[in-house]
């Protein structure tokens, strides 16, 4: 009895207190699987403006699956963890070729796509198909560790067994789809990583980390390695001789970190390498030329998942060779004018405005 109360007052709290997110307004497949991959570690408020703007510009399967790769990736700038955006794109071609133009609504189908994993899975068949099936992510998994004082560390094996036993119970038939989110917005406006909101929550009286003080503690987490933290440079090389107004840009392998989008050259420093001599190799490296450093145009910092950067950027003039592109996709000279429709990560963002910024202020002659 104790499980059918927990459910039916988390419904009951979602009826009334359900986030009004706009891809809430439909049961449409493309819109809700759109959604669930943006919402992968990315905030909703951050995410709202890039889904209406995906869908305005990709309406559906078709309209993404015959859309360069690129344009995807321009639209996606900023949003971040851009493998994601490769995957839609990727997944969106299979289903049109694959699945008739549509979503699979099986399970297995689903999972065999790019970038889709259980909890998405689980998310667009209960939501849009209507199937009792239980979603499992981030906000979910918090939820149920304190609901349940479950003592193992977060995603292990055992973690995962007794969160699924215990949606096993918890789920009601035909109406998965609202038990998911209300789950999900749950964990994110009410059971927070740190400060739960106990006092607001509808499931408090059923919760036994509430009722012990243990909330703030649960789940339990591995202890943090140290993050590491890398210095790079990159060389900003305009072209002086046959067309001004050009810089020199590299596409970043489509496999890996910031995969297909484009950046100024350079790489990590080694280590006992100065800059200076970190730039230089790499110019040679990358673009099998010799490169002569010239003013240092700016300093940025940035956070990964996993690592931090400090980058240096510096204008270079080409002293020897011609570039091509010995570990890039492909490398251009990229109008000033056109950088903006050059999709680029975070970081090369940031120096392409300085750039822009420098040139505009320098003086004349």
């Amino acid at each position: 009895m104790k499980i059918h109360t927990l459910t039916a007052n988390l419904l009951a709290w979602y009826e009334v207190h359900a986030r009004q997110l706009p891809w809430r307004k439909t049961k449409d497949p493309y819109s809700i699987w759109i959604s669930e991959i943006m919402l992968q570690q990315t905030r909703v408020e951050t995410v709202i403006p890039y889904f209406h703007r995906w869908m305005a510009r990709f309406p559906n399967l078709s309209a993404l699956s015959q859309t360069d790769l690129q344009v995807v990736l321009s639209l996606w700038e900023g949003l971040g963890y851009y493998s994601r955006a490769r995957n839609l794109h990727k997944a969106a071609c299979i289903m049109m070729k694959d699945h008739d133009g549509k979503i699979p609504e099986d399970y297995d189908q689903l999972l065999r796509l790019p970038g889709i994993g259980h909890s998405t899975a689980a998310d667009i068949l209960s939501v849009a198909f209507g199937q009792t099936i239980a979603a499992l992510d981030g906000n979910i998994k918090r939820v149920l560790a304190r609901l349940f004082n479950i003592p193992d560390i977060l995603d292990s094996t055992d973690f995962i067994s007794k969160c699924q036993s215990q949606l096993k119970q918890l789920l009601p038939t035909g109406r998965a789809g609202e038990f998911n989110q209300a789950m999900m917005d749950i964990g994110a406006t009410i059971c927070l990583p740190k400060n739960a909101n106990c006092l607001e929550c509808p499931l408090r009286s059923e919760c036994t980390a509430f009722t012990i003080g243990k909330q703030n503690s649960l789940p339990v987490k591995k202890m943090k390695k140290e993050i590491p933290h890398y210095i790079v440079t990159a060389g900003v090389i305009l072209d002086e001789t046959t067309q001004p107004g050009r810089v020199l840009l590299a596409k970043r392998p489509a496999n890996g970190l910031l995969g297909g989008l484009w950046e100024y050259p350079g790489g990590k420093v080694n280590p006992g390498e100065s800059l200076d001599e970190c730039l230089n190799r790499e110019m040679a490296e990358e673009l099998g030329i010799k490169t002569a450093i010239g003013r240092h145009l700016g300093t940025y910092k940035h956070a990964y998942t996993h690592f931090r950067v400090t980058l240096h950027a510096f204008f270079c003039q080409i002293s020897h060779g011609l570039p091509s592109a010995l570990s890039a996709e492909e490398i251009t000279w990229a109008a000033l004018a056109e950088l903006k429709n050059y999709p680029m990560g975070k970081l090369d963002r940031m120096i392409t405005l300085s750039l822009l910024e420098s040139l505009t202020n320098e003086e004349p002659g």
